[in-house]
This record gives structure tokens, C-alpha cells and sequence, in this order.
């Protein structure tokens, strides 16, 4: 039986047009995703999703040197995508990059790999329930502090901003993966008042 399902499986996509096998073998993967033992994994669903719909952020913390970028592109022409780029859904068919930016960039840039990609990108979708804006910076600054990466000012204007969308410092602390002082720390390079409002402090200690 199983056999006779994937034969006419193949038999329907090699009859209908690219576009259209690419979003029935979308479809397949998400059917098959529901009744994974590994669903609640993202990785376990790799969907092919065209550029336009996929953007960027203002917020990634995280920075490539040319020669690294170089160097990751060197990778994409000649292993292919290895990796998706990690998306979450900010509105009806548009998600938002939470990592891979740059593979992103010159995925959609490069006309080789747009040549290659047929103007899609693999994306993997974290599903997490509510997804504001907040969720979504929390969960670029843990993929890139994961692996070392993150500028400190930019950093700083996260934390700036989290704590402006009224997350306390033991829940920024929480989400990022900081502990207390590294959080104070990062406020303190804004330098902004309201930011400590929380907190009781000698009258003796000055923020410099």
C-alpha cells in the first residue's frame, strides 16, 4: 500500500505545473508534518516559500564581515541551502526572518541562486502561539547568541525596546538568555532614565 501511494503521489506531481507541484508538495509536507512523531520540532517541516513573501527585520543584532559573506555564498552555489532560513508568520501569507537573514539576502540578490531557487527560499515556520513583534526579537537574539554573534549597541536597542513594550527585566533576562547584570548593563548603554524606573539604587551609585 505504501509503495502504491507514493507511485501515484509522483504520478500526480509530474502532471501538473512547476508552480503548482510546489505548493501541492508544500501541502504533502504539511500533512505529513500533523502526524510526525517529531512535530513539534520546525525543522521537521522545510516549506519552499517565494522571496517576496519572506521579509526581513530591523532589529537582527547580528553581523557578517565580507569575508564571511563571501564565504557564505561560496557555501549556497556550491553545496546548495543547507540550512532554512527560521521564519515566523507575521501576517496572512508573509512571514518575518528570525535567522538567516543573510542567506535570505543572497538567496533573493545573487542571480545564480535566484536562477537556482526558482525565486523561492526553504524556510522553516516557528509556530508558537501568540507572535508579537517582542516574541519575534526574542527569538532572533537566541538564535544568534547561541552561536556568539550579537552587536552590543544593537543589543541595547533591543533590550530598550522590550522593556518599552512593558517586559520586565526578569523576563527580558528570562527570553534572552542574560542574566540580571547583563541586562542593567545593556540599559545602561542607552543611558535613559525610564529604563530604570523599576529598580531602587543607592545615592551614591550614578549611571555614567
Amino acid at each position: 500500500m505504501r509503495q502504491r501511494l507514493i507511485s501515484e503521489m509522483k504520478a500526480y506531481l509530474e502532471s501538473i505545473p512547476e508552480e503548482n507541484r510546489i505548493d501541492a508538495i508544500n501541502a504533502f509536507r504539511l500533512a505529513l508534518h500533523e502526524l510526525s512523531p517529531f512535530k513539534e520540532q520546525p525543522v521537521d517541516c522545510v516549506l519552499w516559500v517565494k522571496q517576496e513573501c519572506i521579509d526581513g527585520n530591523d532589529y537582527n543584532p547580528n553581523n557578517v564581515a565580507p569575508p564571511e559573506k563571501r564565504l557564505l555564498l561560496k557555501s549556497l552555489e556550491a553545496d546548495g541551502f543547507t540550512q532554512p532560513v527560521v521564519v515566523m508568520q507575521h501576517r496572512e501569507n508573509h512571514f518575518e526572518i528570525i535567522d538567516g537573514f543573510h542567506r535570505h539576502e543572497l538567496g533573493k540578490e545573487k542571480p545564480a541562486l535566484k536562477k537556482q531557487l526558482k525565486g523561492y527560499l526553504p524556510v522553516t515556520c516557528i509556530r508558537s502561539g501568540k507572535q508579537t513583534r517582542a516574541d519575534r526579537m526574542a527569538s532572533t537574539v537566541r538564535h544568534n547568541r547561541a552561536r556568539g554573534r550579537h552587536k552590543i549597541h544593537d543589543m541595547s536597542e533591543i533590550v530598550r525596546e522590550l522593556a518599552q513594550l512593558g517586559w520586565k527585566d526578569e523576563r527580558i533576562s528570562k527570553e534572552l538568555g542574560m542574566d540580571s547584570d547583563e541586562v542593567l548593563r545593556l540599559k545602561q548603554i542607552n543611558g535613559l532614565l525610564e529604563l530604570f524606573a523599576d529598580r531602587r539604587f543607592s545615592r551614591a551609585w550614578t549611571v555614567k
